[in-house]
C-alpha cells in the first residue's frame, strides 16, 4: 500500500500540497512515483508565473513515460527544488520530503477545500 500521509491534501491527479502558512510545497505521491517507474527528470519553467487550480506547472519523465504536473490550487511557483536537477530519484525516494517539486503561494485558501483528504485520495487509488 502507498504512503499517503494524513497532514497533506490530494489531487485526483497524484498530486500533493503541504500548506506552511500562506505557502506551499507541492510534488507527486508515492503512488503517481511507484507508478511512474524511475523518475529520470523534472521540468519546471514556471517559476514567477501564477498557475491556476488544474493548470499545468511542469512535467515528470520516467523511463517509460512523460506526465504533465499539475497545481492543486491556484498559486504563484516561488521555487523549483533544484536539487532534483541533479537527482531526480529523490522524487521516487522520499516523494514528501527530499523530492517535493515546487514551492507556490496559495492564493485561495478555499480552494484546498477542493483537494482530497488522505481517506478521499485512498479510495480513488
Amino acid at each position: 500500500m502507498a504512503n499517503i500521509p494524513e497532514n497533506l491534501r490530494y489531487t485526483r491527479e497524484h498530486e500533493w500540497i503541504r500548506v506552511e502558512g500562506s505557502e506551499a510545497f507541492v510534488g507527486i505521491t508515492d503512488y503517481a512515483q511507484s507508478e511512474l517507474g524511475e523518475i529520470v527528470f523534472v521540468d519546471v519553467d514556471t517559476v514567477g508565473e501564477t498557475i491556476g487550480q488544474g493548470e499545468v506547472f511542469g512535467s515528470v519523465e520516467a523511463v517509460k513515460t512523460v506526465s504533465d504536473l499539475n497545481m492543486p490550487v491556484t498559486g504563484e511557483v516561488l521555487e523549483f527544488n533544484e536539487a532534483l536537477n541533479d537527482a531526480p530519484e529523490k522524487v521516487n525516494s522520499d516523494p514528501y520530503g527530499e523530492g517535493w517539486m515546487v514551492r507556490i503561494t496559495v492564493n485561495d485558501p478555499a480552494e484546498l477545500d477542493s483537494l482530497l483528504d488522505a481517506e478521499g485520495y485512498k479510495a480513488i487509488i
